[in-house]
């Protein structure tokens, strides 16, 4: 039997997607919870399961850092997005963070069921409707290439934010940026500071590193 933990931060959300899983003799939901801060304190304090299920799209420690986490701490679990979003760009990010498949909540509930199984037992799943968007503009896609914009939205990064980050990468200080986009020192002092709190780093150095860890510079 495959034991499930279920992520989603809308209550109503759960309920539905653990009543689908149920209704699978094969599939059971151990616990739900509505954060990936709740689901980390979850494992650390609980029996590991099978799969993990989580939504994208949460207000704090969004559903990619989480597979990240996830995967580094407890790499034999198998991840399994089940979100709305179907970009290609969303699905490519959650499969590099290492999502071992991804389900569209707008698939038939059959087929979600079949693809948590085929999940549960090794084998990467793709919605079926977002598997032949991609076949049918395979030109249009590839796996080494993410839609910055869809990255600098999850993490709420304005243009102008993201605009003094690449002068940060380029080793510009404070001044030098202020001349060169003709802003004020305190103005783009404040940006630093916003840049930093939006990525959870602490200085100039884990800031630079997780711009190139998430694909926002070359």
């Amino acid at each position: 039997m495959t034991q499930i933990l279920l992520i989603d931060d809308h209550h109503v959300v759960r309920t539905g997607i653990r009543m689908l899983l149920e209704s699978d003799e094969k599939l059971v939901v151990t616990d739900e919870v509505g954060s990936a801060e709740d689901a980390l304190v979850y494992l650390e304090n609980s029996k590991t399961p099978n799969l993990v299920l989580t939504d994208l799209q949460m207000k704090e420690m969004d559903g990619i850092s989480l597979i990240k986490v996830l995967k580094k701490i407890y790499p034999e679990v198998k991840v399994a997005v089940l979100s709305m979003s179907e970009e290609p760009s969303t699905v490519v990010e959650a499969f590099d963070a290492g999502a071992d498949g991804y389900l569209s909540k707008a698939a038939d509930y059959t087929e979600i069921l079949f693809g948590i199984q085929q999940i549960a037992v090794g084998k990467p799943y793709l919605t079926s409707s977002i598997s032949l968007n991609f076949v049918s503009n395979f030109k249009n896609y590839s796996p080494t290439v993410l839609d910055i914009n869809a990255i600098l939205k999850r993490h709420d990064i304005s243009d102008r934010e993201f605009a003094v980050l690449e002068l940060i990468a380029e080793g510009l200080t404070n001044g030098e940026i202020a001349d060169k986009i003709f802003l004020s020192k305190r103005t783009v002092e404040g940006y630093r500071q916003h840049l930093m709190e939006k990525t959870n780093t602490r200085n100039t150095a884990q800031l630079v590193r997780f711009a190139f860890q998430n694909n926002l510079l070359k």
